[in-house]
Parts: structure tokens; C-alpha cells; sequence
């Protein structure tokens, strides 16, 4: 006689794995009641929607930037470190560094200040939600942020594509490019137009799920994450948790970009790319370098 495989939802068995299932997602939640919401509530009592959404965004996204960078800009005194990195035959300067900075400082409170600026009344008008009660569990976030990956790696592939075009490339997206050995602080380092162009697709996926000003925030910090580490000069395949998405770039596929100017124009994935054959330029490099390898042994 054949097993019956129905299953009750009233059962006692199944309300146990649906007890099971709320509580590893309680558990696990970084955003955790007792750790989270203490904080969360105060920030939300005693201070404005305005000063949520503009003040603290440009707090959070200063701290997130240059925290990001910090491991890449401490290992260019380690030793032990210079392994990891990509063009050991082109290291970072003062010079470079400090002229990258004061460029940053330029387009961080003179460009994109005024465009944080706008997310204050965009979220008056959608009716984002500030409170804690209504965040989003953790897992719903991670499933935004990847969708905003993926979206942001669309628009960048092709609208970068277009800035290499030979009658604008000098006008604009040739600033970047000042670095052929890229360090971490170099990933906002713009022409002012590019940052602006660029940065439409950071907010497309905002624009189409958006419903908690924790996307935002959530978003920005995996999104530079993304960027600085691409950028930063060194590969450190296990520091950062957007290696294990397949199809992920990663430092090495966009530091080449930098140091052939043409090819792998995606910033976090090599899909379009391996598409359209930008890479293939890539792909002969890294053929090249195992040959050498070979012959050496």
C-alpha cells in the first residue's frame, strides 16, 4: 500500500517545522531584536526624517567608503601582503594617494551630497518606512541587494561601454583612468558627469523595490564594498563575501581594465562581458601569464 505523502499544515509535525524555520530566521537575523532595535528606535524617536535619510546617509556612507579602504591602504606597508597584490611592479605613492583624496572630497560633498539629498523626498513621496517595526526580514534584504547588483552591473557594463567611445573618452571617463594601477580610494574617483551618469544605476533598483530606508543604507554598503575591492590593487578572494556568487569579477578582471583601458567593462559580474566578448583581450592575458608560469618551471 503506498505511503501517504500529504501533508496537513495543522499537524503537529509541519507547525514544527514552520516553528523550526521562524526560529533559525530569529536567530540568525543580523538585524536581531535585542541587539538592533534598541539603537534603531532611538535614532528613529529622536531624530528627523531629514536627518535620517540626508545627515546620516552621508555619515554612513564616509564611514563605509573609507573603511572599506582602510585594508587595502594598511597592506601596501605589510610585506607579507604584496603576495596578493595585482601589479607588483606598480606600487601606490603619496602623491597619487593624496591627490585621489582631495579629488574624492570634491565630488563626495560637491556631487553626490545633493544627490543623497533628493533621497529625503523621494521617500516623502513613495512613503518609505522609517520605523522598526516594519523592516524587512534579513533574507528579503539580501535578495534586494542582489537584484541591485545585478541591475547596477547592467547599467554600468553598457553606459561605461559608451563613456570608452573615442569621442568622449578624453572628455570625461579619461579621469578615471589617471590610475592604471588602481587603489581602493580610486573607485569614486570621477569626473563629475561620469559619477552622476554612473551612479543612475545605483538607484534603479532602489526605484523598483525600495520600501524601508534600510535598502538604502544596506545597499550602498555592499555596493561599495563591490566597487573598492575591485579597485583596490589587491586580491583577497576570501575577505569578501560577493566571491561566492558565481560569475562574481573580483579585483583581478577589473584591474586589468584598468591597465589595458579596453574590455571587462562590468563592475560586479563578467556575464556581459563573456557575452559580447569584451574579455576576450582578458582571457589572452591570463593565457600569456600561465605560458610564462609554465616556462619558468
Amino acid at each position: 500500500m503506498a505511503a501517504d505523502v500529504s501533508f496537513d499544515p495543522t499537524s503537529p509535525w509541519m507547525k514544527s517545522v514552520y516553528d523550526t524555520v521562524d526560529i533559525v530566521g530569529n536567530v540568525t537575523n543580523p538585524l536581531d531584536d535585542f541587539l538592533f532595535a534598541p539603537a534603531w528606535q532611538y535614532m528613529t524617536h529622536n531624530f528627523s526624517k531629514f536627518t535620517i535619510s540626508f545627515w546620516f546617509s552621508i555619515v554612513w556612507h564616509e564611514i563605509a567608503y573609507f573603511g572599506l579602504c582602510l585594508p587595502g591602504f594598511i597592506a601596501q606597508f605589510l610585506p607579507f601582503m604584496q603576495r596578493f597584490k595585482v601589479q607588483h611592479d606598480k606600487p601606490e605613492t603619496y602623491e597619487g594617494q593624496w591627490k585621489c583624496f582631495k579629488k574624492l572630497m570634491i565630488n563626495h560633498f560637491l556631487i553626490q551630497t545633493p544627490m543623497i539629498s533628493g533621497m529625503f523626498y523621494y521617500n516623502e513621496f513613495m512613503g518609505i518606512s522609517y520605523e522598526w517595526e516594519t523592516m524587512p526580514r534579513w533574507y528579503k534584504l539580501l535578495g534586494q541587494v542582489l537584484v541591485c547588483l545585478f541591475i547596477e552591473d547592467t547599467w554600468h557594463y553598457f553606459v561605461h561601454q559608451l563613456l570608452h567611445h573615442k569621442s568622449i573618452y578624453k572628455y570625461v571617463h579619461k579621469v578615471h583612468h589617471h590610475y592604471q594601477a588602481p587603489f581602493g580610494m580610486v573607485a569614486e574617483y570621477a569626473h563629475p558627469i561620469e559619477t552622476m551618469v554612473l551612479g543612475v544605476g545605483f538607484f534603479i533598483g532602489i526605484l523598483l523595490m525600495c520600501d524601508h530606508i534600510i535598502l538604502m543604507w544596506m545597499w550602498m554598503f555592499f555596493r561599495l564594498l563591490e566597487t573598492i575591492e575591485v579597485h583596490s590593487g589587491y586580491d583577497f578572494p576570501y575577505l569578501n563575501p560577493l566571491h561566492l556568487i558565481p560569475g562574481y569579477a573580483g579585483a583581478r578582471f577589473h584591474d586589468f581594465h584598468h591597465q589595458n583601458f579596453n574590455g571587462n567593462y562590468s563592475s560586479s559580474f563578467k556575464w556581459w562581458d563573456w557575452l559580447f566578448g569584451t574579455d576576450r583581450q582578458y582571457k589572452e592575458f591570463l593565457l600569456q601569464q600561465k605560458t610564462k608560469i609554465k616556462k619558468k618551471q
